[in-house]
């Protein structure tokens, strides 16, 4: 489910494509506002746990909708972006629900991390776990988007937690440790870019999966959080349209993705056994793409 996160850069690319790429650093200040928009995010998520956990409990027609099959998709901030100096905050939510499936036969998905270049194809090109606990995970994941003609490919290394409420409610968070930029990607120069450098077209994530299991199966939240460089106010105009249709679709095909691979699995739990510490060495984002 964290390649929902190569949505949010598929917006940025739709902005590159409108004004040509350009090096884009994080600055302190951009870096700082994520920090404050993450806690206030993490505060939400306190207040909805002593409340109810589901997004789509908050209106009837919106948990209908989804009950019937739909792929809910909504902004989380303002129209899907915000603005903070020299970045911009991207949040969105979306819901579906896997008729059939438990949390087990869900978790088993999402934690299949060495498989995520198979599930969620094309857009991740390779995937593998680097530590697993029963708590927490720690995975790698490169991916690659092209919109227009431009291209990007990242490498993140992602830590993530599970929060069991209960025995038919939880979430997960994933925050990546590290987003790194691919220069060339599968190319005789392919190299990776220092942290936080190159385009800005991603400088942070964080998602966060909410699920119930009810009404004989499971409802899936998923909210993609990330912070880009800016959108000059010139192109704004012409690139926020594109800016929410790549988000949109995005975010359903990765609930939709998910929603196949738990239903296509449902009935063995052995994907689950991927989650742990892999005996082999770190290798280069260009050798684990080419396995």
């Amino acid at each position: 489910m964290k390649s929902a996160n190569a949505m949010i850069a598929g917006t940025i690319l739709a902005a590159c494509a409108a004004q040509g790429a350009r090096a884009a650093e994080l600055q302190s200040g951009t870096l700082a506002a994520w920090n404050e928009y993450v806690k206030q995010a993490d505060l939400r998520m306190q207040a909805r746990t002593a409340r109810g956990l589901l997004w789509i409990d908050e209106s009837p027609e919106r948990a209908a909708r989804v009950r019937r099959g739909e792929v809910v998709i909504a902004p989380m901030a303002g129209r899907g972006t915000e603005e903070v100096p020299h970045g911009l905050v991207h949040d969105w939510i979306g819901a579906i629900f896997i008729p059939g499936a438990t949390i087990d036969s869900l978790r088993a998905v999402v934690h299949d991390y060495d498989n995520y270049h198979r599930l969620y194809r094309p857009v991740v090109t390779s995937s593998r776990t680097l530590a697993c606990t029963d708590q927490s995970q720690e995975f790698q994941m490169v991916w690659q988007r092209k919109v227009l003609f431009v291209s990007a490919a990242m490498q993140g290394r992602y830590h993530a937690h599970d929060v069991i409420l209960d025995a038919h409610r939880g979430y997960s968070i994933a925050d990546a440790v590290e987003v790194r930029e691919i220069e060339g990607y599968r190319h005789a120069d392919e190299h990776l870019l220092a942290p936080d450098t190159g385009n800005g077209f991603l400088w942070r994530i964080r998602s966060v999966a909410r699920y119930e299991e009810r009404d004989g199966g499971v409802y899936l939240e998923l909210e993609a959080m990330a912070l880009t460089r800016d959108v000059p106010a010139s192109l704004a105009w012409m690139v926020n349209p594109v800016v929410n249709h790549l988000s949109i679709n995005s975010l359903a095909t990765t609930l939709r993705q998910t929603r196949d691979a738990v239903v296509s699995s449902r009935s063995s739990l052995e994907t689950s056994a991927s989650c742990r510490i892999p005996a082999r060495e770190s290798r280069s984002a260009k050798a684990a793409a080419e396995e």
